[in-house]
């Protein structure tokens, strides 16, 4: 992720906070996340991880999308292959694509490719206000929603029940690539 990018995801989750009249301790409440880790994220002095992301941005009410696209600034309808926005776990390598820019509409697209071994934790909150299907285009991906636990293969899809914590995981020594529809409740 480029300074810019930082440096405006932390001015877009303190705006988003104040508008929604949350203080940090609120925010920090009903993302699960310490105050103190919220006051770095605003400050620009910690990079957010693709999990602790996905938990400010269900607690704000938005898609990661939604979060992402405001804080790069996009309005165009159009996204050419080489202007969709990229965004690069700083922990575990996890990349995300926007395919789709997020909008007042209610479906997003979004291609992730994940690196061989790692997982990445979303809590049940992520999920309140949206319902997604994960597509696999390459490799292995394992999902585990609460107790239920799911290998895809390439060509798999996966539509998600109710709300839970969420684990999305590599198993294998190969990248694993998904596309997530959403679809915003």
């Amino acid at each position: 992720m480029s300074h810019e990018l930082g440096s405006a995801l932390a001015r877009t989750i303190a705006d988003a906070r104040t508008s929604r009249g949350l203080s940090v301790a609120m925010l920090a409440e009903r993302a699960g996340v310490s105050r103190a880790m919220i006051s770095r994220i605003e400050n620009d002095s910690a990079q957010p991880t693709a999990a602790l992301l996905g938990r400010l941005s269900g607690a704000l009410g938005m898609t990661l999308s939604q979060l992402i696209a405001r804080a790069e600034g996009d309005v165009d309808r159009l996204t050419r292959a080489d202007d969709q926005n990229i965004w690069v776990d700083p922990t575990t390598g996890y990349i995300r694509r926007a395919v789709s820019r997020p909008s007042e509409t209610a479906l997003e697209l979004v291609e992730v490719t994940l690196p061989p071994g790692a997982s990445v934790s979303y809590p049940a909150d992520a999920y309140r206000f949206i319902e997604q299907i994960v597509w696999v285009l390459a490799g292995s991906l394992r999902v585990t929603e609460g107790a239920d636990t799911r290998d895809l293969s390439a060509g798999d899809s996966l539509r998600f029940g109710p709300p839970q914590d969420s684990t999305f995981h590599n198993p294998t020594a190969a990248p694993c690539r998904y596309v997530v529809a959403l679809n915003k409740r």
